[in-house]
């Protein structure tokens, strides 16, 4: 008797995690060519930039989109030694 392996979607065993490994392409995908770039920033985004904004003794703009959010955390966390 031969038992037959179900396809549980659930088991990622053989798969490998296409966020990890060598290939980082799509981790490093610029935030202007985000095709959700120009919505709202998250709630994540928001918290983390208010906190960097004060650090670095600056003001905070809530009405920054994903990808303009993006570049200020980047710009902040070079600015604060925060992230790196």
């Amino acid at each position: 008797m031969t038992t037959k392996r179900s396809a549980d979607p659930r088991d990622q065993s053989h798969h490998e995690n296409p966020k990890t490994g060598e290939d980082t392409s799509n981790r490093d995908k610029n935030p202007d060519d985000w095709t959700t770039g120009d919505e709202p920033m998250t709630g994540a985004q928001a918290s983390y930039l208010k906190t960097l904004s004060e650090e670095a003794g600056e003001s905070f703009d809530d009405g920054l989109t994903k990808a303009e959010a993006s570049k200020r955390i980047d710009a902040l966390q070079d600015r604060t030694g925060r992230g790196k």
